[in-house]
């Protein structure tokens, strides 16, 4: 039987040194004995003592124990449990360099991966810094050895929930609200029983979702409604599968759709508190001008909008155009973009379900050509339907991204393999105080 080998102990001393970089995490980044150490608080420039909180061959995880030399962009976090939880890591960090960090990570990314530089890097897009988060998955635990019931996001480097009395980047409707969240919770007879609880909202009114494990009783279920109704929030119970979730609150008489508008283009888009929609509703507005800026439709066109959702761009674009198609993966997402068509009297626009992923030469949208195709894809991007570009032989397209390395790897594949010119690129700020990196290119033949 072979030995388990044993953990090395961490070193218990504070380490002195200077912060090189700062990584694609929001991470300060140095360098010990041959060892590359991310720490945790850390910016560029600063002399500081760190400990180790994990290592492992040459590398090393690290939190800030001293603040020697600060950066000069160095602020005091905006949030009290900032030092705790999780959820946000650039607090410590001006906004302002904040989103030059991001887009030295897109422009890096597109050098080294994508072998690309685009000929115009674009100014951010900036908005607000707090209250603008929108949707959340946040975490619900009972401690029994505090008596106490927390409600919020994990801790810094842990599985355990932080103790939040507050959160300033979610709405402020629930951000603001956490305590009495959780005494609501622990209320209920089955308190214990509840993992978590998904957060929506619209331009008006917001959702909870409460995840439950064992049943509720009637009056479980009049306390999550007298608070919901005080609240002027939905209330959705969720006992197993997403295919369970139920609305206890308001009554369908009563009831009407979450939903957000796009004013410039007369659009509103009503969803489900499940469905995919950005989470900041001031960036996505603006996002959506700078997009059909760059793509430039023009009245005779045909585009061709992949990954298209709800139809949070194909609706404004077909104000704009002779036609549209949307393609979107999930059936539920299409049902719900031809409604919101309906809704605003779109008719030159029409969606097709397809798993973009996989192939698609068969379909007849997919044989059609089109004269400017936008792209909106998840963090794995779009490398399956890039490699299919030239059969759509568009000259213009515009790429939205949340993950600058998988756009990075597409844009090789455009640039190098098919042609484009990488014309325009900029970043966007749609998750202020973390290290998530949201972008839009510009691709031209």
């Amino acid at each position: 039987m072979a030995r388990r080998r044993r953990r090395s102990k961490l070193p218990q001393d504070p380490v002195r040194t200077t912060i090189e970089s700062v990584s694609h995490e929001g991470k300060g980044v140095c360098h010990v004995d041959d060892t590359t150490v991310f720490v945790d608080g850390a910016l560029q420039g600063e002399e500081i003592s760190f400990l180790y909180t994990a290592k492992r061959r040459n590398i090393a995880e690290a939190k800030v124990h001293e603040v020697i030399t600060p950066s000069p962009h160095r602020v005091e976090p905006g949030c009290a449990h900032f030092a705790i939880c999780g959820g946000c890591s650039l607090q410590h960090l001006a906004a302002k360099q904040q989103i030059l960090l991001k887009q030295d990570i897109l422009l890096e990314n597109l050098k080294r991966i994508g072998k690309s530089e685009p000929e115009t890097v674009l100014p951010p897009l900036t908005g607000p810094q707090w209250g603008y988060r929108r949707k959340a998955r946040l975490g619900v635990r009972f401690v029994v050895k505090k008596d106490k019931m927390l409600v919020g996001f994990r801790e810094k480097h842990s599985n355990f929930l932080a103790e939040l009395e507050s959160c300033r980047v979610l709405h402020p409707d629930v951000g603001l609200h956490l305590t009495e969240l959780a005494e609501l919770l622990r209320g209920l007879s089955i308190y214990d029983q509840i993992p978590q609880i998904e957060v929506a909202f619209g331009d008006q009114q917001g959702a909870l979702i409460v995840r439950h494990l064992q049943p509720l009783t009637k009056q479980d279920r009049s306390q999550l409604i007298a608070y919901a109704e005080n609240m002027n929030l939905q209330m959705y119970l969720q006992p197993k599968g997403p295919e369970s979730i139920e609305r206890i609150w308001p009554e369908d008489e009563s009831y009407k759709p979450l939903s957000y508008s796009l004013p410039e283009y007369h659009i509103t888009n009503e969803f489900k508190p499940t469905d995919f929609t950005q989470v900041n509703g001031a960036i996505n507005q603006n996002m959506v001008d700078l997009a059909i800026q760059l793509l430039d439709p023009q009245p005779e066109d045909k585009i061709l909008d992949l990954f298209s959702g709800l139809g949070n761009f194909t609706l404004p674009i077909a104000t704009k155009v002779k036609h549209i198609k949307g393609v979107e993966g999930s059936d539920d997402m299409v049902n719900r973009a031809r409604k919101n068509a309906q809704l605003n009297n779109i008719n030159n626009a029409d969606y097709f379900a397809a798993d973009l992923f996989k192939e698609i030469s068969g379909m007849a949208w997919s044989k059609q050509k089109y004269d400017r195709i936008l792209l909106d894809p998840a963090r794995s991007g779009a490398r399956e339907i890039i490699e299919y570009l030239p059969e759509f032989a568009a000259h213009t397209v515009v790429y939205v991204s949340c993950n600058p390395s998988t756009l990075a790897r597409d844009t090789e594949i455009m640039v190098h393999k098919h042609g484009y010119t990488l014309l325009k690129a900029g970043v966007m700020d749609m998750f202020p105080h973390t290290a998530h990196v949201e972008s839009i290119a510009l691709f031209v033949k």
